[in-house]
């Protein structure tokens, strides 16, 4: 009958340094309240789950477990965002192609205000701002289309950038 390996229980050293693997947590998360619920999730994960084999560095392996745990957290906090809307009310749910009444009025606004500030420019600026912006294209390869220097379409990308820069604020109103 051959021998039962037995490997050591990561329990101990999770214990010995839990206050060093909740400052890895924290510093991850970025919040004490969260980095708590890591470190609890790491422990049950570390004792409950059997390693396959003897670890040679347990605290290393411990804080590995700690920082992985974080970072999916944060990864998944950060998929959770992207579905939420926020309004004075409270949170709603996101509902596919929907957006809040207001929001869509100032999205018209805003691209109403960059239509009219790039038909303020010359045909041939708006067209590089298209294949620079939209297209893509370096401005040297659009130099090379347009047959002029890339210091030109340089000054034409910077230009469109002026006349846009007076669009931002009504991205984030104060």
């Amino acid at each position: 009958m051959p021998e039962e390996v037995v490997v050591p229980s990561l329990e101990p050293v999770f214990l010995e340094h839990r206050s060093q693997l909740l400052s890895i947590a924290r510093r991850v998360a970025g919040d004490s309240d969260i980095a708590e619920e890591i470190l609890q999730d790491a422990y049950l994960k570390l004792v409950e789950g059997a390693c396959a084999q003897e670890v040679r560095n347990p605290l290393g392996y411990c804080a590995q477990v700690v920082r992985n745990l974080a970072l999916d957290y944060l990864r998944r906090q950060a998929v959770e965002n992207t579905y939420r809307v926020y309004t004075e009310d409270g949170e709603l749910p996101q509902v596919a192609g929907g957006v809040l009444p207001d929001q869509g009025l100032d999205e018209r606004k805003l691209l109403d205000a960059i239509e009219q500030a790039l038909s303020t420019l010359p045909a041939r600026t708006r067209l590089v701002f298209e294949m620079y912006r939209l297209g893509g294209l370096t401005q040297r390869e659009i130099a090379a289309q347009l047959g002029c220097s890339a210091t030109l379409v340089n000054f034409m990308v910077r230009d469109v950038g002026l006349v846009l820069a007076k669009c931002r604020g009504m991205l984030h109103p104060n």
